[in-house]
């Protein structure tokens, strides 16, 4: 893929990139061998001796407290070790995250909350021993329902980070005064993970020593959140990540999983595997939580935003609070001398939502992003031509310079690549016999973050330096770029670095989350080899720790920017939406691996074409419970949606970040595809949908009404 802007190298190979050194190589991933052949071993199947296996019994009301559990079928099937019931983790510190807090009390705050635990010889037997466990209930009303007017809603005092509401100017009245006005209001339905890895944990205690091996987005969280609770030194814990099969955000911190397979090895003596099953995961591992986002803009006749207000209602739970901070991108994105971007939050008796890929920016993006297509219709403008009209200089919330932003770039290589010039900018023209056809832009920002990590740099007799750090390779190759990195400051072929991660006796680092991952290990990591060859007198072994630079204060508002576009073909008597092309153009600072790169934009990319078009969970009002529970009734896109996909990216040199002037590529990928393709819809149909996922049933239901 190549362009006038572009960096992205046309072959996919080779360990040197374009400014001669391992950085921007599009070297292969150091574990792909390990993980085809099945080398590679995740926490599951780590089968120690003596191993048994538990399975969770999830809580079969909506709210109310255990008031008996009957273990004795349970109990009596061969091969079944033990039945903890709630109580039997009364012992433990009280954990600072709610979540965490199983099998401590009879509570029950939500359906699926995990209310015993059968552990036995295989994970059949514990399977049935979990079934055959009877427990009774005292139920109370509950209340699962989110409404823009739901009572008992709040504003956070912090979101993201930042204050809850931002508000500049006086945003009501420059609405009113508007000469174009759009208010409109958009919704997104509960989201889930579903990595491909369920979550899972294989915990051994010797004596009084904890080893737990773990899926997880951070081992160093993990021991931290188990030394609290076990109240142990974190040096007897030793957390094993080596290999993570996917996470998106659920993985960001410590599961009921890795407390309950701790609790149950204590409990038998013997080493436990707990595997949660699929259909269990939306009750237990976080969800992206719904939101009702009002969107209003005003505008002069000139194209000018004179007032953006983006308000935005959204559920968490009584166990732990989590807000969607969907209307923080409103804070970034355009120049306003007006600006409301504000949050209410609403505890619902609703399992506990949590971070999922572009938490706030996804579903932010694509409400912002579909108001301002709206703004354009009613202006008679070009999609793009607005945005770029609506460039801000500094940054609207903060009123910060931007350290780099190159939106604009973004949006006027893709529109040239994507042939935009040649679009018919009126809505339900385009037509291929029962097909209608259209085109859709939007922007997309995801905010650099960074973090203190720790790494050391070993020279070795032979030549060759090992890299440690306990960084989480989730998939997303972070041995391999981590390795470019140190071969870069160490300026030696990449083949002679090795990189240890995953660990937690490795050189403690944060979690993988947040788009942070490589910008905070590779900053120690840099350093560190930096060091080493510059002063090799320091010894065979140099130790870097970035506390005091990477958590410093920056004047400069850091944020990686996007533009994508997309092509869809609307049938009008199945109203299925079929997406013919994808393209996304990023500015995301130094591109340090150009094939994980491509992989990483790609596959946040069609997460972006799922959000959009077949992805949705709801809350039963009755059970509070989410029907779709399984990848049989939750869909996400498979080959066959997946249309031709391009992502690539523009030259950024940024010196306001870390050493190797990196941003975080995870999570802006998905920001804006879902805005992209139903702006598409739109143009396709004439048509707009304001909530998610543009199903056939949705589409059909309005053609057949208004067409």
């Amino acid at each position: 893929m190549t362009g006038t802007t572009g960096t992205a190298p046309s072959k996919d190979h080779g360990t040197t990139g374009p400014t001669g050194t391992a950085l921007g190589a599009p070297a292969e991933r150091r574990e792909g061998r390990q993980k085809v052949t099945g080398a590679a071993r995740y926490a599951a199947e780590y089968a120690l001796p003596g191993r048994a296996h538990a399975w969770p019994v999830p809580a079969a009301v909506a709210r109310g407290r255990v008031t008996g559990v009957d273990t004795s079928a349970a109990l009596a099937l061969p091969g079944v070790l033990a039945v903890l019931t709630p109580g039997d983790a009364a012992g433990l510190a009280a954990p600072e995250d709610g979540t965490l807090a199983v099998l401590r009390s009879a509570d029950v705050p939500h359906r699926g909350w995990c209310v015993a635990l059968a552990v036995a010889e295989t994970p059949e037997t514990a399977r049935a021993a979990a079934r055959a466990v009877r427990v009774t209930y005292g139920t109370e009303a509950h209340h699962v329902d989110l409404t823009e007017d739901a009572p008992g809603g709040y504003e956070p005092d912090e979101v993201a980070g930042g204050p809850g509401r931002v508000e500049h100017g006086d945003p009501e009245a420059a609405f009113a005064a508007a000469d174009v006005r759009v208010d409109v209001t958009y919704r997104v339905p509960p989201l889930h993970n579903h990595p491909m890895e369920p979550h899972a944990t294989t915990a051994h205690w010797e004596g009084d020593r904890l080893t737990v091996y773990t899926s997880s987005q951070g081992g160093t969280t993990v021991r931290a959140t188990l030394a609290q609770l076990f109240r142990l030194p974190e040096e007897r814990i030793t957390v094993v990540a080596e290999h993570v099969g996917g996470g998106f955000g659920s993985k960001g911190t410590p599961r009921p999983d890795v407390v309950l397979a701790a609790l149950a090895a204590r409990h038998t003596g013997r080493p436990v595997t707990l595997a949660y099953p699929r259909r269990l995961l939306p009750t237990v591992v976080g969800h992206r939580a719904p939101t009702v986002q009002r969107l209003r803009l005003g505008a002069g006749a000139d194209g000018r935003l004179t007032a953006l207000l983006h308000e935005v209602t959204t559920h968490t739970s009584h166990v732990r609070e989590f807000v969607e901070y969907a209307a923080v991108v409103s804070r970034v994105m355009y120049a306003t001398p007006a600006l409301l971007s504000t949050h209410r939050v609403v505890a619902l008796d609703v399992p506990s939502p949590s971070w999922m890929r572009a938490p706030g920016e996804a579903p932010g993006m694509y409400a912002l992003e579909s108001a301002v297509d709206e703004l354009a219709d009613a202006l008679g403008t070009d999609p793009v031509e607005l945005r770029v009209r609506n460039e801000p200089r500094r940054e609207p919330g903060s009123g910060k310079p931007f350290s780099s932003r190159h939106v604009v770039e973004c949006l006027r290589e893709g529109a040239r690549r994507f042939g935009w010039a040649g679009r018919d900018p009126r809505p339900g023209v385009r037509r291929e016999g029962p097909l209608l056809v259209g085109t859709g832009v939007a922007a997309a920002t995801y905010p650099f973050q960074v973090a203190p990590s720790t790494a050391t740099a070993e020279a070795r007799p032979d030549g060759t330096f090992v890299v440690r750090v306990n960084a989480a390779d989730i998939g997303t190759g972070a041995r391999t770029v981590l390795a470019q990195i140190a071969a870069d400051a160490l300026g030696v072929p990449l083949e002679r670095v090795r990189t240890e991660v995953g660990h937690s006796d490795l050189p403690p680092a944060p979690l993988a989350g947040g788009s942070c991952g490589t910008a905070s290990w590779g900053w120690a990591v840099h350093e560190a080899c930096a060091r080493l060859a510059a002063h090799p007198e320091e010894g065979p072994t140099v130790h870097a720790d970035t506390t005091g630079e990477a958590d410093a204060d920056s004047p400069y508002a850091r944020h990686a920017f996007g533009a994508h576009f997309a092509e869809v073909a609307v049938d009008t008597v199945t109203g299925e939406v079929r997406v013919r092309r994808l393209l996304g153009v990023f500015a995301a600072g130094r591109i340090l691996n150009a094939r994980t790169a491509r992989s990483q934009f790609t596959g946040a990319m069609v997460m972006g074409l799922g959000m959009a078009l077949t992805e949705h969970s709801t809350l039963d009002p009755a059970f509070g419970d989410f029907p779709e529970s399984d990848l049989a009734s939750y869909h996400v896109p498979v080959h066959a949606d997946v249309p031709d996909i391009e992502a690539d990216w523009l030259d950024e040199d940024d010196t306001h970040l870390n050493p190797m002037g990196s941003k975080g590529i995870g999570e802006i990928g998905i920001v804006g595809t879902a805005a992209a393709l139903g702006n598409a819809v739109h143009h396709a149909t004439g048509i707009r949908f304001r909530e998610l996922p543009l199903t056939p049933d949705r589409i059909l239901t309005r053609l057949l009404s208004e067409g």
